[in-house]
């Protein structure tokens, strides 16, 4: 019953979700260590073949209870994703506790030596980017996982016996069944080393099946005396959680785009026209007149120019002739103005118009003053 709800449950861990994935595309290895706890392993059977003809020959479902301490595991794996958010890996693992002690004794139990147990497995997982589909940038990559392959259980010097209770075993022997895992984890990329990341994982582990083990058992005999009786001590499956940290390396991964370039709104393109009013039946210069002229001339600078365009206009009042030679009047001013602001006289051409090209279209003998005006073109 346990092993099916494990197998149920790693294989529900192991179903892609539906979230948008940070892949790893292409071949990447693996490593981690951390802490395995053991749960305590059924003894199902114990077997005398050979010894004094006291007590029984075989101890069937005996309720005793194989227990470790908790102790430390390390893997290493090779793997390659499909960029999707699949990967698959081969991965070996190795597990080792110390024998602690038999429970389901009546009277207090002592032990020692080593259990430890050898792995190989083909696994599947699935990155889930929760960062990418929450837009929690924080947020690390988490992945789930399920594993099948084989385990060896090997006891080194491993024995424990029940004071003042007819029962001792010490084994060196090994055996191995098939194992299974799942997996639930999650990596952190680490920004300056494109492909590097790492890992925090839980696991759980299971061998499933019995195992069998040649070893010294006693039934009646003091714990001195065991090498006298011999036989096997059958375990029933093993399971295990640990937890781990690692680090995993992608090749050839590319690295993270760079963020885009600030947005530098480009600089107001220069004015190329400019338009200078006057009083009426005037040629002076206005302070505002003056200021206008000067903006004119310190953005010629800033472009490409030819020349300067220096045009005059009058509105309607007055006869077309005296408009005509007040429109040119008023270029010349301007045009000074220009000169003693830094532009090259050279560079400037004078016009007047008069009273025609009208800025505001008017009557004869009209005073409108968007008329009376100068305008600067810089070609």
């Amino acid at each position: 019953m346990r092993l099916r709800s494990a197998l149920l449950g790693a294989t529900m861990l192991a179903t892609p979700i539906a979230v948008q994935a940070q892949p790893v595309d292409g071949l990447y290895v693996g490593l981690g260590a951390g802490g395995n706890y053991k749960q305590d392993q059924d003894v199902k059977n114990v077997n005398r073949t050979l010894g004094p003809l006291t007590g029984p020959s075989v101890l069937q479902n005996s309720g005793l209870k194989l227990r470790t301490n908790t102790g430390y595991l390390g893997l290493a794996s090779v793997g390659w994703g499909f960029g999707n958010g699949l990967r698959v890996e081969v991965e070996g693992n190795y597990r080792y506790n110390r024998v602690y002690q038999l429970r389901g004794t009546p009277f207090p139990t002592a032990g020692g030596g080593s259990d430890q147990t050898y792995g190989a497995m083909v696994n599947a997982l699935y990155d889930i980017d929760v960062a990418g589909y929450t837009g929690l940038d924080w947020f690390p990559l988490l992945y789930v996982g399920a594993g099948v392959g084989y385990a060896w259980q090997q006891f080194h010097n491993a024995h424990a016996y029940g004071t003042n209770f007819p029962f001792f075993f010490k084994t060196n022997d090994s055996d191995g069944n098939f194992a299974y895992q799942a997996i639930l984890g999650s990596a952190f990329p680490i920004p300056a080393v494109p492909g590097l990341a790492i890992t925090a994982e839980y696991r759980f582990f299971g061998v499933i099946g019995d195992t069998n083990y040649r070893s010294a058992v006693d039934f009646g005999l003091t714990p001195a005396t065991y090498s006298r009786t011999f036989g096997s001590v059958k375990l029933k499956e093993q399971l295990n959680h640990s937890l781990l940290l690692g680090v995993r390396y992608a090749f050839n991964q590319a690295p993270p785009p760079p963020p885009p370039a600030p947005v530098v709104a480009p600089a107001p393109a220069p004015a190329r026209s400019y338009l200078v009013f006057f009083d009426w039946d005037k040629a002076t210069l206005t302070d505002r007149a003056q200021q206008i002229i000067r903006e004119a001339a310190e953005n010629s600078t800033r472009v490409q120019y030819t020349r300067l365009e220096v045009n005059g206009y009058t509105d309607t009042s007055g006869t077309p002739a005296y408009n005509q030679r007040l429109s040119v009047r008023r270029a010349q001013a301007v045009a000074a103005e220009l000169v003693r602001d830094g532009v090259p006289r050279n560079a400037i051409s004078i016009q007047g118009f008069g009273e025609t090209h009208l800025l505001v279209p008017t009557g004869p003998n009209v005073r409108e003053p968007q008329n009376r005006r100068v305008e600067i073109i810089i070609r």
